[in-house]
């Protein structure tokens, strides 16, 4: 059978598709055209593809109007929040889909409703993980994901809908069973899925604004709806005899209508459990020269302790050097000007990227440098204890301990260090929170160290893997013949958990996909999942049971075609 080429509309009907679509939503909230859509098509590392219009929505009302035409007239949707996915999993990928792609932008419908005294909350389409946390602190309590991800604008929903983990030990995957949502059914009809345990009548349009101006109460909220977070992860993360992961996003554990999802449903709302926080907590920073070491650890805390450690992050020499020069922008930006300012620094420069590339200045190889140059002019920034570690020791692991754990991890610490290969000491208030900074700067200065050397690279390759829990070999050697084609190896990630992030800094003229498939097959050898907590994207290929679930959410193929290497078509063709 001769291959059929995609088949795309007249423009006369992509023109009364858009302008229907800017007298429902309002002229101003429809972007068109390559430049105006840049920062909406590009993924924050990974992706880029065309788009017919950016719809940004000022209310739930308006989102599900706008999702009604896009289905009435065909469009492909693509749900996109902060857009900081890791792995281009809310942009388009390419432009060869069979229909247009209209890309819906929820950041402007971002309230967020506390119940329960705190202890649960209902958030919209585009609440940020930063909102979530100022909005909990009067109650003392904190979302699921504190760190990293609440630094950089992340979303609430984004977090849920690829199952995102995280570096809190304790609670593993976002999850939950309670969400609304527009769902496309199999005859094509688009349907409002209200699983979020809370009465709001009947009708759409009433239905979403009434949730959306938070017109219910205590009667209407249903107690036993669902849950609402992992409740088993603490206990999972501490078999350590099992041969499976921990976490990863195609555990089918987490993988429920809206958790797990990736953009096959419209997702409108979630509803969350938020946790305790530690009002007491101790950093204690560990260096060894053997990694068995540190696998004792964990394996020892995990185990025996009664209280879980808040946090525990690992990083590797080499990505400590790495994040100390090139992640040193991000660690100013965040240490002087505080994390709610972070998400507004990301858009001002994707705005400035934006207006460079339309009149050609190349700010993707400009800026990067710029900031780096300025960077190297500031004054030290990391503790000199942190450095002296880095100096002795291959090995770095940042635990933070709370409430009881505090004493029960300073005594056992204390029997076995210091020893032959490491050592540890208790940090200072400062000191562990430049430790934990530093660890998150790490996440991006591999990107950095790309753009500022663009010339002398091929790219990179970042992997998020998940190793066993009974891994004791959890030291990546690479065979000669892949390292020779690799300028840095950057491990670091949330050690405790066996969740590992692994940014490849390639030589010129390496063939990026034959390395990463080689380097997959390593992992498969290794009974690694991954990814694990970023979501498959456009960078990962779904696994049969996953696209089958992407499947049945979306039987048409309406929403997000081609996630995880999947078809592109309607109808899966």
């Amino acid at each position: 059978m001769p291959r059929q080429t995609a088949r795309r509309p007249a423009v006369p009907e992509q023109h009364s598709f858009v302008e229907q679509l800017r007298a429902t939503i309002g002229r101003d909230r429809v972007l068109t055209g390559a430049a105006r859509t840049r920062r909406y098509r590009m993924g924050f590392r990974f992706g880029e593809g065309a788009a017919l219009a950016v719809v940004r929505p000022r209310s739930l009302v308006e989102m599900w109007r706008a999702l009604q035409l896009c289905i009435a007239h065909e469009k492909i949707v693509i749900m996109q929040a902060a857009n900081t996915g890791l792995t281009g999993g809310s942009t388009p990928s390419g432009d060869d889909y069979d229909r247009d792609v209209v890309i819906i932008s929820t950041t402007a419908m971002s309230k967020i409703h506390v119940i329960d005294e705190g202890r649960q909350v209902i958030c919209l389409a585009g609440a940020t993980l930063y909102e979530l946390e100022a909005a909990l602190k009067p109650y003392g309590r904190e979302p699921h994901s504190v760190i990293g991800s609440s630094c950089i604008g992340a979303s609430v929903l984004g977090g849920v809908c690829n199952n995102s983990g995280g570096a809190l030990v304790r609670r593993g995957p976002a999850f939950t069973e309670l969400a609304l949502f527009a769902q496309r059914q199999a005859d094509g009809a688009l349907r409002l899925v209200n699983h979020l345990g809370v009465d709001l009548g009947d009708g759409p349009e009433d239905m979403l604004e009434r949730l959306d101006r938070g017109a219910f109460g205590a009667v209407d909220i249903i107690g036993d709806a669902g849950r609402a977070s992992d409740h088993d992860y603490a206990t999972r993360v501490r078999d350590i005899a099992a041969d499976t992961p921990a976490r990863f996003n195609a555990d089918p554990q987490c993988l429920f209508e809206a958790s797990g999802s990736a953009g096959k449903l419209a997702v409108f709302a979630v509803r969350l459990d938020s946790f305790p926080k530690d009002e007491d907590s101790r950093v204690f920073y560990i260096g060894t020269n053997d990694p068995v070491e540190l696998g004792d650890i964990r394996r020892a805390m995990l185990e025996r302790f009664a209280e879980l450690p808040i946090a525990a992050e690992y990083m590797h020499r080499d990505c400590f050097d790495i994040a100390n020069e090139y992640g040193k922008s991000t660690f100013f930006a965040i240490n002087l000007l505080g994390t709610e300012r972070l998400p507004m620094l990301y858009t001002i420069g994707a705005k400035l990227s934006a207006i460079a590339s339309r009149i050609g200045i190349g700010a993707d190889r400009l800026g990067p440098r710029l900031i780096h140059g300025l960077a190297r002019l500031l004054p030290r920034h990391l503790p000199r204890r942190l450095t002296d570690y880095r100096d002795r020791y291959e090995h770095h692991l940042i635990l933070r301990m709370g409430g009881a754990g505090i004493a029960e991890a300073e005594a056992y610490l204390g029997t076995i260090f210091p020893s032959a290969r490491g050592d540890f000491f208790t940090c200072s208030p400062a000191e562990g929170e430049k430790a934990f900074l530093h660890r998150f700067a790490a996440a991006g200065a591999a990107i950095q160290y790309r753009k500022v050397h663009a010339d002398a690279v091929a790219g990179i390759i970042a992997l998020d893997i998940a190793l066993p829990r009974n891994s004791v070999n959890w030291v990546e050697t690479l065979p000669p013949a892949i390292a020779a084609q690799i300028v840095h190896s950057l491990y670091y990630g949330h050690f405790f958990c066996h969740v590992f992030h692994q940014d490849y800094v390639l030589k010129k003229g390496a063939d990026v996909h034959a390395l990463e498939q080689a380097m997959l097959d390593l992992l498969d050898a290794r009974g690694a999942e991954y990814p694990a907590e970023h979501g498959v994207g456009h960078l990962y290929e779904a696994k049969p049971a996953l696209r089958e679930f992407y499947r049945a959410l979306d039987p048409c193929n309406s929403f997000n075609p081609g996630i995880g290497h999947s078809s592109k078509r309607a109808h899966w063709h």
